[in-house]
């Protein structure tokens, strides 16, 4: 077996599913921006309650899956991209206590202080994934298996738009989530914002994948030499269809498609990702067997992981089966 890249679809996985399922409940909370009455914002913390922390076992399985079994790339990615990912935990950290105690406040200030913490943590947790992606595509300087380069490397103009794009397509799935998820007023106003956003995130879309063949060689004979076209060609084309599926979804009132074209956008810029880095796990020098760590290790973590990733996946399925339906104003999950 090639363990190697075994490894790397479950890790690759892990790492989706973690962006597609925390991906909406972040963007709930990047739409407080937008929502202002107190009844509302329950409501939209209401139906990510029961989901939201069981969604970010992905990032520990992806990350502990990294350090375990490519601890090269581990040990080469950290250090080049430290204050992104450091802000980016810290965030969810800040995040999750505001989660919690905002429903704990008894007085007007104590809630509005902490709704804002709930805010400020969902977009900087999410604009520091986009610059830790930005920051990943665009190279880390490696010498002799370590990484060479300097503290702010990894920002540039290309890592910031990754910042932006993440924001404005969480914020996306958080609204199509709520247009699913809840009824009346707030599910208007989501509808509409699902619309700007939808438009904004496309447009973003575009302008991150022309940029990122343009930033190594090897990614850019991927997606426009011969035959990898034939590949790559489908992807914007899907992309496309998407998008006239989910507009037209949201102009006939349809309450679950806009979300579904919304993750399926986010799985073809995953799969569009996969297309421009593979076998590399550190563009631009280290592929998944360089990185890779011995193979007896590699087996030993896989039968753990043959047995640990079903039972996530059971257990987060029925949590979504057993509170499934609109949530209602007025409902308390707390």
């Amino acid at each position: 077996m090639d363990l190697p890249v075994i490894w790397a679809a479950l890790i690759a996985f892990a790492v989706l599913a973690y962006i597609v399922m925390d991906g909406f409940d972040l963007g709930v909370g990047i739409l407080f921006a937008a929502e202002h009455d107190d009844a509302d914002r329950d409501v939209m913390v209401n139906s990510v309650a029961p989901v939201w922390d069981g969604n970010e076992t992905w990032l520990v399985l992806g990350g502990g899956g990294l350090f375990a079994v490519f601890p090269l790339a581990y040990a080469t990615i950290l250090p080049a991209l430290y204050p992104a990912i450091i802000g980016m935990l810290l965030a969810l950290v800040f995040r999750g206590v505001a989660f919690e105690f905002r429903f704990r406040a008894f007085t007007r200030f104590g809630r509005r202080l902490w709704d804002i913490s709930f805010l400020l943590g969902s977009t900087v947790a999410a604009f520091c994934q986009g610059l830790t992606l930005g920051g990943l595509l665009q190279g880390i300087h490696v010498v002799n298996r370590a990484y060479a380069g300097g503290w702010w490397d990894w920002l540039t103009g290309f890592s910031i738009l990754c910042g932006i794009a993440v924001v404005v397509g969480y914020a996306l799935l958080g609204a199509t989530w709520l247009v699913w998820r809840t009824e009346g007023a707030l599910q208007g106003r989501c509808r509409g914002y699902a619309r700007g956003l939808g438009v904004a995130t496309l447009a973003l879309i575009v302008v991150v994948s022309l940029w990122t063949p343009m930033l190594h060689p090897r990614f850019a004979e991927r997606w426009f030499g011969w035959p990898g076209i034939l590949l790559t060609s489908p992807v914007p084309l899907l992309v496309a269809v998407l998008a006239w599926r989910g507009w037209r979804g949201l102009q006939r009132n349809e309450h679950l498609s806009p979300f579904l074209c919304a993750l399926g956008w986010f799985v073809l810029c995953f799969a569009g990702l996969g297309i421009s880095m593979f076998p590399l796990m550190v563009p631009p020098s280290i592929d998944i067997w360089q990185a890779a760590a011995p193979y007896d290790s590699q087996l030993f973590l896989l039968v753990g992981a043959l047995v640990l990733v079903p039972i996530i996946l059971v257990y987060t399925g029925y949590a979504y089966w057993v509170f499934r339906g609109k949530v209602k104003a007025g409902a308390h999950y707390h």
